[in-house]
């Protein structure tokens, strides 16, 4: 069996998360495909997936081997994108990740789109609000919100985003004002994990060298954007969101920037790719694609800072 075919195999299983998904992603039966792992097993001498009637797990060995495979499997394509000469043809698999809320709102239809654009390129859009490692997870191109400190990919800027914290017109009318952020702790607040669930913290001042930090005991808890914008729209309290979250809140006028001169500096936003994926026609192509569009769509989601 050949061993380079027995590790797509290896790697559409764990993509797909089973044996029969990887069969109807490759066209064969989870007969071959358990056969072209056990191959891959025997091949290294080592268990590389626990597997029961419903799930499979990597083992130890396993992990260290998936991260090699996709390397492998990521250069082969490269080179054999160079060597047939197919810049200008993009096709294959594009795998994206980006944070749940940029992807449903807006990554999503940019890329029905694309797909519409470049029949030949399929994608798979994977949202999750926890750092990706583009290499060992097999990710093309990454939306990323934050500074960064990756020097091994490539980064192409396109925009930046505010922490602020808004509330409804409605609410702010019927609580105490709120002129400095330990004002916040009297307030009915709406956290969310990734923002601060007992906490925020804001930039020094006054002269101090301590940021500071408000703590509350916060009056709701959840775990998705739109569930904390719409909570606050409806007037049950304070939330912390990034500024493209609540853009379109508060310019309709359901929600109000609060403490705007309290705020952290801007988070730079940027598409990641790693090095040499570039050349690669689908990358390139959504690359170039998409850049000019989020950059659009980020300027067009600044708000006033005066709001």
């Amino acid at each position: 069996m050949d061993r380079i075919d027995a590790m797509k195999v290896f790697i559409a299983t764990l993509d797909e998360g089973s044996l029969a998904g990887a069969g109807r992603r490759l066209g064969r039966s989870p007969a071959a495909v358990s056969r072209a792992i056990a191959f891959l097993e025997e091949h290294t001498g080592t268990a590389l997936l626990h597997r029961t009637t419903r799930t499979i797990k990597l083992s130890e060995a396993g992990e260290r081997y998936a991260v090699a495979c996709r390397r492998i499997l990521i250069d082969l394509e490269e080179a054999d994108l160079l060597i047939a000469h197919e810049r200008s043809a993009p096709r294959g698999l594009l795998t994206i990740t980006a944070p749940v809320a940029a992807g449903e709102d807006f990554l999503r239809p940019m890329l029905d789109d694309f797909i519409a654009r470049f029949p030949a390129v399929s994608v798979r859009l994977q949202m999750l609000d926890r750092p990706v490692s583009l290499i060992d997870e097999g990710i093309d191109v990454a939306l990323r919100i934050a500074h960064l400190s990756d020097s091994t990919l490539i980064a192409i800027p396109v925009g930046e985003v505010r922490r602020v914290v808004a509330a409804s017109p409605r609410y702010l009318a019927k609580h105490p004002r709120i002129g400095q952020p330990a004002d916040l702790a009297q307030h009915q607040i709406i956290s969310m994990t990734h923002f601060g669930l007992d906490s925020w913290s804001f930039p020094t001042s006054g002269g101090s060298t301590i940021p500071q930090v408000v703590q509350f005991a916060p009056r709701f808890i959840v775990n998705t954007v739109r569930a904390a914008v719409a909570s606050a729209v409806d007037g049950h309290g304070l939330t912390r969101l990034f500024s493209y979250h609540v853009a379109k809140e508060v310019k309709d006028k359901t929600l109000q920037i609060v403490l705007p001169d309290s705020e952290h500096a801007p988070l730079p936003v940027h598409l990641l790719t790693p090095h040499g994926r570039l050349s690669v026609p689908k990358v390139r192509a959504f690359v170039d694609f998409a850049t000019p569009r989020l950059r659009r769509h980020f300027k067009q989601s600044q708000l006033d800072s005066t709001a």
